[in-house]
């Protein structure tokens, strides 16, 4: 799959910075911009502090912290140094970051000032200094030479660079295509998060795609909203808009429904890369109650008037999202149906991609003037993808992928490795799916999640929690099994239930109304026994997929 050679990654950022030197780059949202010149010159400092450090290529840098401008330029001064990036979720349990930072043999940790007052230096003894994002400090510094003081490496920087830093001064490590770029720690659902080894070329291809697919102009604004520890993000929302000269804004609080929609307003993003979770909160909270009404219902059924009526709700949502996007791309997790319909039905520029963080992350997309309805695209560019089935279009079946954007394994774990990639390069993804004539992919589930019924029957929970979620009151749920019985665990919309003046009882027995309503729907052997109210949301990883191993 490499018959097409890709260009170097570093020599991408290099040529980017070079050529778009004046424009402004990353910028914290509500705050001060840095255009690609002052990302260069940050860059050139971090450098200097590695060469003091002693870090060589291929040593080990990690970086926890929310979203930020600083983030990302630490992120790049540690590829183009030839050093690996070990991103780490900034809501991590501070034992798990510790953990992952000895893992993953780091020798430097930039980390935000809000999570390092919950770690223990202690705790990550193989440490040569620890690095705060908010102003590249340094709390902890284990090498004698190496001095806490950046006036101390703003000297340096002038004794290096002696006049003007300038375009001329940005030279960057060449890396090679197969070249350990980033591990990436996983925070599956079912597991604990195992290194996954991504190449250069992973990255490259992802870049690529984004040009082919997307190819934003120069200038573009763009909202990075999700983690930049998440290979979807960090893909998609920061690395390939860097190298297409965009202007980054980093959303460096949690990005609550309504930060969101400030932003989208204020920046007016060219892109947006989501998860469903947001766009079908938007949808529930904000479009559907006015379209279910007894007379909007009615109004619908009229031709001329169900496409007027189609028209302004598909402009108000585009309104919502900025009213300047080509397309929204969503990901990490299962479409609702319900919802993926009105979208389709009002033709909404969406489309749903398919991938994981072993693929850096993409393995299927479609534009969304050509996509498939509940199918999650394609294969994508320089990727080949099949399902392991007798009857791949009508018997569902693991899908596998291969190409450039497969990671090289897991770090420090053979025995993972081999269970997933296999001799001949394919990637086993652990998703069951089919795929029709036409190469669209349709994902039924994961194998792991995956039930058996009282006679075998292959049971996907996904398709039950889809048409539970669209219940009233049902804000997200899990269908788990015991002994042998199907059991809803349901977070109710208590926000919702309130407002109508819904209290306990009655909303126990709402729930056990759409059990009843929900297996009208079902096979004898996928009917839900029982509904279970939980107080909290459910446990999620940076996808905002369910942790389904936390409630089995």
């Amino acid at each position: 799959m490499m018959e097409m050679e890709l260009e170097r990654l570093n020599s991408l950022i290099e040529r980017s910075i070079k050529e778009n030197w004046e424009l402004d780059a990353l910028t914290d949202y509500k705050g001060i911009a840095l255009q690609y010149k002052e990302v260069a010159r940050k860059i050139a400092k971090i450098h200097l502090m590695y060469e003091q450090c002693g870090l060589k290529q291929g040593d080990k840098v990690a970086l926890c912290g929310r979203n930020s401008s600083h983030w990302g330029v630490a992120f790049l001064a540690t590829l183009t140094y030839g050093a690996v990036a070990v991103p780490i979720l900034h809501e991590f349990k501070a034992d798990n970051v510790h953990r992952i930072v000895n893992h993953s043999e780091a020798r430097v940790l930039f980390v935000g000032d809000v999570v390092w007052e919950n770690l223990d230096a202690q705790e990550m003894p193989n440490l040569d200094c620890v690095v705060l994002l908010n102003d590249f400090s340094l709390p902890v510094a284990r090498l004698e030479h190496l001095l806490d003081r950046r006036d101390h490496l703003n000297e340096m920087f002038g004794q290096r660079y002696p006049k003007d830093f300038s375009p001329a001064d940005v030279n960057y490590y060449h890396n090679t295509s197969d070249e350990l770029a980033v591990i990436n720690y996983t925070s599956g659902t079912t597991s604990d998060s195992k290194g996954v080894m991504l190449p250069y070329r992973s990255l490259e291809s992802n870049v690529k795609f984004g040009d082919e697919v997307v190819n934003l102009p120069k200038g573009s604004p763009v909202i990075s909203m999700l983690p930049m520890a998440h290979m979807y993000g960090m893909a998609f929302e920061f690395l390939y808009e860097f190298i297409k000269g965009c202007h980054v804004y980093f959303l460096t609080r949690v990005p609550s429904p309504q930060i969101i929609f400030n932003a989208l307003a204020e920046v007016k993003p060219r892109i947006i890369v989501a998860v469903p979770l947001i766009i079908e909160k938007i949808i529930r909270k904000k479009v559907m109650p006015k379209l279910e009404t007894p007379s909007m219902k009615l109004l619908l059924k009229l031709p001329y008037i169900s496409n007027v009526i189609k028209n302004k709700v598909r402009q108000t949502m585009i309104d919502a999202f900025g009213g300047n996007f080509m397309e929204v791309i969503v990901g990490g997790a299962a479409f609702n149906q319900e919802v993926e319909k009105l979208l389709k039905d009002i033709q909404f520029p969406y489309t749903v991609g398919y991938g994981m963080t072993e693929c850096g992350p993409i393995i299927c997309y479609e534009d969304w003037r050509k996509f498939a309805m509940a199918s999650c695209g394609k294969a994508a560019p320089r990727m080949e993808v099949k399902v392991l089935s007798p009857d791949p279009q009508n018997i569902v079946g693991e899908i596998v992928c291969k190409g450039p954007n497969v990671m090289l394994g897991y770090f420090k774990n053979e025995k993972a490795t081999a269970q997933v990639l296999d001799a001949d390069g394919w990637l086993h993804t652990g998703d069951l799916g089919i795929i029709d004539a036409e190469g669209n992919v349709f994902i039924k589930g994961r194998s792991k999640n995956m039930l058996l019924g009282p006679s075998g029957q292959n049971i996907y929970p996904e398709e039950i929690e889809d048409k539970l979620n669209n219940m009233p009151f049902v804000a997200e749920s899990i269908v788990v099994q015991r002994n042998d019985k199907l059991v809803g665990l349901v977070y109710p919309d208590f926000d919702e239930a309130f407002k109508q003046g819904v209290k306990d009882e009655a909303l126990i027995q709402l729930m056990e109304q759409n059990r009843l309503e929900v297996n009208k729907l079902l096979p004898a052997y996928e009917q839900i026994t029982a509904i279970e109210i939980y107080q909290e949301e459910f446990e999620k990883t940076p996808k905002k997929s369910i942790k389904r191993f936390m409630y089995k």
